[in-house]
């Protein structure tokens, strides 16, 4: 059954719920991938999200762009502050991915003070997109990051320029955490009345490895049993509007689209998700 879609943003797309994260294609073969990429078809996946950062990912979709023209909404980040270290950045993913344009560039991973007054300065990262997006390299502009402060630097970055779309940790355990509660929701109001797109990732994130062995691809420890994921994603899928970045593991792939496939609309109530957490020991990844 294919995902729900819905407008993303201020772009006119109608993107499936679930955006690919390209993250789980870092260090698969060829072979893998294309696996991925028609259980993406099965279940209506119709935006991709890269990076450069990440792996081989971006050679990785080349063909699938080939093999599907005109069927993905592509989206990748770049990791530059400066505006020339951008450009070539920039240049470099579109060799890669094999297009002459990207519907979305994001600033990936924008949560360090320094970093995000240089990329949003005269001569820094943002200068460059927006030349790209004069010459018709890219379409629009977003911003990304991680961290406990991301969403409060989110409302920041949106107040310095108009982005598209915004990307940041959203699932139970995190949104316990009032400061990061209150900033989320801040966040949230303003894009609802902007139009601006908001992206959320680790939605089946439990913790950190902590010592533990690795035994998925993801850099946190990831819920596993399919009806611990189905209430992960529901509680995700909820909040209306939202899109939930896919999970960084090939193999847990089908797990998370498959329970947004068979969403219903209902919010799992919060002493389900304090009962999931409990039995997983969850805990935040940010401090």
């Amino acid at each position: 059954m294919p995902i729900e879609q819905a407008e993303f943003g201020r772009t006119g797309h109608q993107s499936s719920r679930v955006i690919f994260g390209g993250a789980c294609l870092s260090q698969v073969s060829q072979s893998v991938a294309d696996e991925t990429l028609d259980v993406l078809l099965a279940h209506g996946v119709n935006h991709l999200d890269v990076a450069s950062s990440y792996g081989e990912a971006e050679v990785r979709i080349r063909p699938w762009l080939r093999r599907e023209p005109g069927r993905f909404f592509l989206a990748t980040k770049g990791d530059e502050r400066t505006a020339a270290g951008a450009r070539e950045e920039l240049h470099r993913s579109l060799d890669r991915l094999g297009v002459d344009h990207v519907d979305l560039w994001q600033l990936h991973a924008l949560a360090d003070p320094i970093e995000w007054d240089v990329a949003l300065s005269p001569g820094g990262a943002l200068e460059a997109a927006l030349e790209a997006r004069d010459q018709g390299l890219i379409r629009w502009i977003g911003v990304t990051g991680h961290g406990s402060q991301i969403a409060a630097t989110h409302r920041r970055s949106l107040e310095r320029f108009d982005f598209d779309s915004v990307l940041l940790p959203y699932n139970f355990v995190t949104m316990r955490s009032q400061y990061y509660a209150d900033n989320f929701n801040a966040l949230y109001e303003t894009c609802r009345e902007r139009r601006v797109a908001v992206q959320t990732i680790k939605s089946i994130a439990v913790r950190h490895w902590a010592g533990r062995p690795h035994t998925r691809s993801t850099w946190y420890e990831p819920l596993e049993r399919q009806d611990d994921i189905d209430l992960a994603v529901s509680w995700v899928l909820s909040r209306p509007g939202v899109f939930l970045c896919s999970v960084g593991d090939v193999d847990l792939l089908p797990k998370v689209l498959d329970a947004a496939s068979r969403f219903s609309g209902a919010a799992p109530d919060d002493a389900t998700m304090s009962a999931l957490a409990d039995r997983t020991s969850a805990d935040s990844l940010f401090v």
